[in-house]
Formats: C-alpha cells, structure tokens, sequence
C-alpha cells in the first residue's frame, strides 16, 4: 500500500474512532448550542431550531445523559447551555453538575423553544438562531456532528466556511473492502494501537456497565441470561447490546463511535474482541481484526450516507463478521464472501430513531453478518443475481448505498411521520 493511501487510512481511524457520551445526535445538538452560549455570554430567551429530520429522529426517544431521564430537542440543547465547554465536542456531556436536571427543568420554564425541520435538504443541518436580553447568535453545524459552517453574532459573520454534500459521508468511498484488508494485515501495530485499545477499554466498561444496572428493556441482560454461556456469538450479541441499552437510555459512560454512532462502535468491537478471548488470539491478532472490522463498517457507511432510514447496524455487523473471520484466518476471499453474505441477509432494516430497541437490532445484526461467516465456513453462501448480491463485494455495496439513498428516502420521512405521532397515538 502507498504512503499517500497508508496515511489516509489511518487519519480516518484516528478522526472516526473517537469517545462520544450519549446519543451522538443529542450530543450535536448539545454542541451547537454550547457555541451559542459561548458567544452570547448569557441565557437565552428564545431558541429556534431548524433541523434535519433523522436528528429529529434520533433526538426524540432518547435519554440525554446526565438529566434524569428527560429526552428531547429542547432537553438536548438545553444541557449544551448549562454545561457550556464547546470545546469538548461529543464528550460536552460526560462531566456536568450534580444539579443538572434541575437547573434543565428551570431553564425549560424560562426560554421559548421553536423546533422546525431544516427545509435544507442536507442529510445532517443543524441550524441554532438564539437570542438573549442583549445578543443574537446563530450557529449551523453541518455534514457530520462537529462540522461547524456558519457562526454569527449579531448579524455579524464571525466564522463561515462552503459546505458540499461529500462532507456528509464519514468515510471516502475510496476505502474499499480490500483497502481496509491490505491495511489491517499490513499496518504497523503501533501506528493503530493506541487508538484500537481506547475503543476497547471504552465499549468493554460501556458494555459491562449495560450488563450489571437496569437498562431500557434490558436486551443484552436478556439475552445472555438464555445462552449457555459457551457460544461466544451469545456473548458477542448479548454484551454488544447491552453497551446500546445503557447508552440509549443515559448512560454515562462514553463509547468510541464508528461512523459518528456510539452503537455502531459497540457493534464492530464488542464481537471481535469476545471472540478474540475465545481463540486465544493474541494482542495483535486482536488489534488487526478490529482495524479491519471498524474499516469495513465505515467503507459500507460511506456508501450509505452519515443518516438514513437504514439501520447502520448492518453495515457494523458486517465489519464485525469480517474481523471475526480476520481472527480465524480466513483469506481475503473468503472474507469478502463474508460480508457480502452479511448484506444480503439483514439489509433493509430500518432505523426509526435512537431509543432502547437499537439494542436488539444491534444483536440481530451481529447474528445475521455471523451467519454470513458460517454460510463461507461451510463452502456455502450467496451467489451473484441473489436479490442484491453483485459479482464483487464493491458492486454489493454500492448497491446498498442505492437502497438507501434512493429507496428509503423517501422511507425515512414516513417512519418520522409515524414517530411524531401522525395517523396513531402512542401508549
């Protein structure tokens, strides 16, 4: 592999591969207001949000950390006000005053809140008008949750930059399945090291902590609870979604993303590293798979966009497969046919939102790409023509980025229909 090519992988994994507390829409919309209470220098009065509508999505049934269990737009970027320190970006949540809930509840009382959705049609837009007694800001993030585009106070531009459409896709396409495979058996250890050992030692806390307190629905507890305990693929679904239960309903504890998700983080390390300690894999061994497995994801993300109504959890699910077969030595062949077997099993699953389901849907997909390593385990799998398999691996997964751009476009719409209450009522 060239320099030039070396070198942009591994920014992405150190750029990609990054600790985030909460929801990491929540968080954003924590962020973006945060900037604007750094530049008002006060509370503000009123807030008017404009914002796409998978952040809506995402935002609505989730916990935002640290505030008793309250959920919302106006519960999110009212933590960003009270916590302030911008700089710490998707951590903004991870150390806040004891009295958290209750200076939210007092500035809920107190601020007028207009939450619309963006009429831009950028896939991630965060656009924050907010006005206190003396100032106005505005503040747009997007593209990806950190992305700043536009800061102004009183009507005056303090920062702007030019946005286009490739800055809302978190990898480059240009990482290809056998890219991130050259890469992950080729790589210096030391070079990824640091940044794979965070992702475990992050997700591993994140995950036991899911197992051992009360959770959402407690899928991860649930599951393992009917396993024998001998299969290390319940293992990896059980304690995979039960890091998803903890996160999705407020957990504290930060996780390294992939792909700007904390669960599809979970659901591309949490695997291999179960199976790792199945195999006796060695440190290394360990390292290269989930360099492979966070690639693969973010190869498969690409193609999909940064939000959809495509559950991200397949494309983690695959990359978790693909570093699970890296463990047992199988070629790059058959690592390909692993994750084009996943594709084909679990994909178009939908994504409605961020809440306590994602843990089962993290678990189902970790089964399903696993089928996928089983069906190439035992010389079988599915052929070119099957539904939406292609001949080759980048084929397939172009073909999955169509179904999601194109044919759950207009999908996501409708499921945030349903989630808003449109045509149903909710118990």
């Amino acid at each position: 592999m060239d320099e030039s090519k070396y070198n942009t992988i591994l920014g992405l994994l150190r750029s990609q591969l990054i600790p985030a507390c909460g929801c990491t829409e929540t968080i954003a919309l924590a962020y973006a207001s945060a900037i604007g209470q750094d530049l008002l220098k006060d509370y503000p009065v009123r807030i008017e949000a404009w914002i796409s509508s998978s952040i809506i999505k995402n935002v609505k049934s989730v916990v935002v950390p640290s505030t008793g269990g309250m959920k919302g737009i106006e519960v999110a970027l009212a933590s960003g006000i009270i916590v302030g320190h911008p700089e710490r970006e998707l951590q903004i949540l991870s150390d806040v005053p004891p009295d958290m809930p209750e200076k939210i509840k007092s500035f809920l009382a107190q601020c007028d809140f207009v939450i619309k959705k963006a009429e831009s049609e950028v896939i991630f837009d965060i656009d924050l008008r907010m006005v206190s007694e003396k100032h106005s800001c505005r503040i747009r993030i997007a593209g990806n949750h950190t992305n700043i585009v536009l800061q102004e106070k009183d009507g005056n531009i303090l920062f702007k930059k030019e946005f286009s459409e490739k800055d809302e896709d978190y990898s480059s396409s240009s990482v290809s399945i056998r890219d991130a495979y050259d890469f992950a058996t080729t790589c210096e250890i030391n070079d990824v090291s640091e940044i794979i050992d965070r992702q475990v030692s992050c997700n591993t806390e994140l995950s036991e902590n899911g197992l051992q307190g009360k959770w959402g629905a407690s899928v991860g507890r649930n599951l393992l609870s009917i396993s024998d305990g001998l299969d290390p693929i319940f293992a990896a679904m059980a304690k995979a979604a039960a890091g998803s239960d903890a996160r999705m309903s407020g957990c504290e504890y930060p996780a390294v993303i992939n792909s700007g998700s904390g669960n599809q983080g979970l659901t591309v390390s949490i695997p291999v590293i179960e199976f790792a300690k199945k195999l006796n894999s060695s440190h290394e061994e360990l390292i290269r798979s989930l360099v492979l497995s966070n690639l693969v994801a973010i190869s498969i993300k690409g193609a999909i966009g940064c939000l959809s109504a495509y559950c991200g959890a397949v494309s983690a699910g695959c990359g978790a497969a693909a570093g699970i077969a890296l463990l047992y030595g199988l070629s790059y062949k058959q690592i390909e046919r692993t994750v084009s077997n996943g594709l084909a099993v679990l994909s178009g699953m939908i994504c409605d939102g961020a809440k306590p389901s994602c843990a089962a849907k993290v678990a189902m997909a970790i089964g399903s790409a696993y089928l996928g390593l089983q069906l190439v385990l035992k010389g079988d799998g599915f052929l070119p023509g099957d539904g939406i398999v292609k001949t080759d691996i980048d084929s397939t997964i172009s073909a999955i980025g169509r179904l999601s751009r194109d044919g759950l476009f207009h999908t996501n719409e409708v499921i945030l229909d349903i989630m808003l209450n449109k045509g149903g009522t909710d118990e």
